[in-house]
């Protein structure tokens, strides 16, 4: 008896083996496949170049769909022309120059850069880890991520480093704490605590596409909030548990160097308090500028979500980290005079060499894509092709989060992909009933799972950038194989929590329900 039982244990476990090591089969052929491909740099590269050979062949083919938006008629637009060839070379230094995410990355980095550099942001995390369980360093890190989104595009260039920092100060591999944070921000976006600027945007999109069938309906940022609010719940320990049981285990050691935990120095102690100072004192002036009804860096009719203020977090976030860093230098004696201060700036800048290389050619890519208009044929075929399957209900509703997750692939704007298919679906829904709440929340959804896998998105190079400083032999499909669990479990999940409350009719938001009627 005692024999059978251990047989059937044996059996049991040998089964969860099996299963393990299958999906880590899989995750091993993304990662051999992906790191076939050549350097992220060549890849643009490559990428650039087929975007102009498409480009010729579209034209040629007459590709071209109408945007449902305008009703105007979209065509393939072709680069191996003369007057394409003049246009990226004329274009080639503006594509760089006013690439969206190049100014920001720098402009935080200066601050972060310098914060790093004068040993403030390692003292601060020597507070927190020694003050902190290290069961709940994986949970806080993913939480802030999640958190972080309501700062638009700034929290992937400000928590990803600082994760990997905390993480290798308790011995667990840095890169673990990166795709962590990052999985957390770019996954996440359909799950926050707060309304923010992206609610307000996209609500932007869904009135305008609603008044198509219903000239009296508008919409409020805050459509969505209980659903956004509902799915932290469940992404915070899914995001938790996929670190630490599948993207953890499949690091190979991290041998780098680790950041003891040696006590605070005295010195550290009170570099660290009048940094916390400057940092209260620092707020209160930005809650100036924000919290009165006349304050400057509000917005029309005294709005915050959209004001000068969420247009100005870069430079608020770069503040928030370079004066409190600049008195913790000065007080530490890390910092003597200007020149410091200036060559403290500098060494941040000249780690960021790899990521302005990748970004040039990004921008370029980025921007011959847009030019050919294939990503906007690509959207609005793809949402033509979901229209005519002939499914009705929630698995019609699926398949448009699946449509939206993959178009997500080419097309990283959350704003640009919903101002395509908006006026597709939003009126398609209407006319079967459901609200454009609901509708809006289901493009929400498919918008964020695959955030943490697409190359597109241009935070993608950056993470890239800054996993090998911790790993220098780090290819792409490494990185994408250490993502794709936080996409397939997010979309697993998000899709089951999304059918449960489809299902119980509870109500997305204030004044907002799933059907029209309610």
């Amino acid at each position: 008896m005692e024999a059978a039982r251990k047989s059937s244990s044996s059996s049991a476990a040998a089964q969860k083996i099996e299963k393990k090591n299958w999906f880590g089969k899989m995750l091993d052929f993304v990662e051999r496949s992906g790191n076939k491909l050549p350097d992220p740099v060549t890849l643009f590269i490559i990428f650039a170049i087929l975007v102009i050979i498409l480009s010729h062949i579209g034209a040629l083919a007459g590709w071209k769909a109408v945007n449902p938006s305008t009703n105007e008629e979209v065509v393939a637009v072709s680069l191996l022309t003369a007057e394409g060839f003049q246009r990226m070379m004329t274009n080639m230094v503006k594509n760089f120059a006013e690439f969206p995410p190049l100014g920001l990355v720098l402009v935080t980095m200066i601050g972060v850069g310098v914060a790093e550099g004068v040993g403030l942001i390692s003292a601060l995390l020597k507070k927190v880890v020694l003050s902190t369980s290290p069961k709940l360093i994986t949970v806080s890190i993913v939480f802030s991520g999640i958190l972080a989104n309501m700062a638009g595009d700034a929290g992937f260039i400000v928590l990803p480093p600082i994760a990997a920092m905390v993480f290798a100060s308790v011995g667990r591999h840095p890169i673990a704490g990166m795709v962590a944070a990052y999985a957390a921000v770019a996954g996440g976006f359909s799950a926050n605590l707060i309304v923010n600027m992206l609610d307000a945007l996209l609500a932007g999109f869904t009135q305008s596409a609603a008044q198509i069938v219903d000239k009296s309906f508008t919409a409020n940022p805050a459509m969505n909030w209980y659903f956004l609010a509902a799915s932290c719940l469940f992404i915070i320990p899914l995001a938790v548990w996929v670190t630490e049981k599948i993207v953890e285990p499949r690091l190979p050691e991290y041998k780098g160097p680790k950041m003891t935990l040696d006590k605070l120095t005295p010195l550290e102690g009170k570099g660290l308090k009048w940094a916390g100072i400057v940092t209260l004192v620092f707020l209160a002036l930005v809650a100036l500028t924000v919290v009165p009804e006349n304050g400057p860096l509000r917005g029309e009719n005294g709005s915050i979500v959209i004001s000068p203020f969420m247009n100005s977090l870069v430079p608020i976030i770069m503040g928030l980290f370079l004066f409190p860093a600049l008195v913790y230098g000065f007080i530490t004696k890390e910092l003597r005079n200007d020149k410091d201060v200036a060559q403290s700036m500098a060494v941040s800048m000249g780690g960021m060499g790899m990521y302005i290389i990748l970004a040039f050619f990004a921008a370029q890519f980025i921007t011959y894509f847009n030019w050919s208009n294939l990503g906007v044929i690509m959207a609005i075929q793809g949402a033509d092709f979901l229209k005519n399957l002939g499914l009705t209900g929630l698995p019609l509703l699926i398949g448009f989060i699946l449509i939206s997750a993959f178009l997500n692939l080419f097309i990283g704007s959350a704003s640009a992909k919903w101002a395509i298919l908006g006026p597709v679906f939003v009126p398609m829904f209407m006319l079967l009933g459901y609200s454009p709440a609901f509708t809006q929340m289901a493009y929400r959804i498919g918008d964020s799972i695959t955030n943490p896998i697409t190359p597109m998105f241009a935070y993608f190079a950056i993470l890239l950038a800054l996993a090998k400083k911790y790993d220098k032999n780090l290819g792409l499909g490494s990185l994408i194989a250490v993502m794709l669990p936080y996409s397939i479990f997010f979309a697993l999940a998000w899709i089951v929590f999304f059918a449960i409350w489809y299902f119980l009719g509870l109500p997305l938001g204030p004044g907002s329900g799933i059907f029209l009627d309610k």
